[in-house]
């Protein structure tokens, strides 16, 4: 059976205490990104620069780490580590729509499309402001 799983980046925006990773990340662009993950798909995960791949309910502790300050090399392994989360979780017939800027999915797009899967990356060229303009559309729309 087809499945929808949607992939959302964290942001640096972030409340203070622990929390549920769906309640961590307190950007417009997260926040909306999320509301419209829970819509579109089945299941969904979010991919953070320090715990990987985690699921809207697991309990995480803030932090401050972007990919954006790691070499390449390091994105590169960081991406080994989340498609090795990932890729259990996935199936040939899985529809996977990426919510994530160009450094997070990087080095995921060709292992999940080697999958089978197709892979749908429906913000693609769009600058931060614009994704929110988007998604609040399709959730409008929805």
């Amino acid at each position: 059976m087809p499945r929808v799983i949607s992939i959302v980046q964290c942001v640096k925006m972030k409340r203070d205490t622990p929390q549920l990773a769906r309640h961590l990340y307190i950007s417009p662009l997260f926040v909306n990104a999320a509301a419209y993950a829970e819509k579109i798909s089945d299941e969904w995960y979010i991919l953070s620069a320090k715990y990987h791949l985690a699921r809207p309910l697991d309990w995480l502790e803030p932090y401050d780490l972007t990919l954006k300050n790691m070499t390449a090399r390091q994105r590169r392994e960081w991406a080994e580590r989340v498609f090795a989360e990932l890729k259990p979780l996935l199936k040939s017939t899985d529809t996977v729509v990426m919510l994530a800027g160009v450094l997070y999915r990087k080095n995921l797009v060709k292992k999940i499309e080697g999958l089978g899967c197709s892979l749908q990356i429906p913000m693609r060229g769009l600058g931060i402001g614009k994704q929110v303009q988007w998604l609040k559309k399709q959730l409008e729309e929805c």
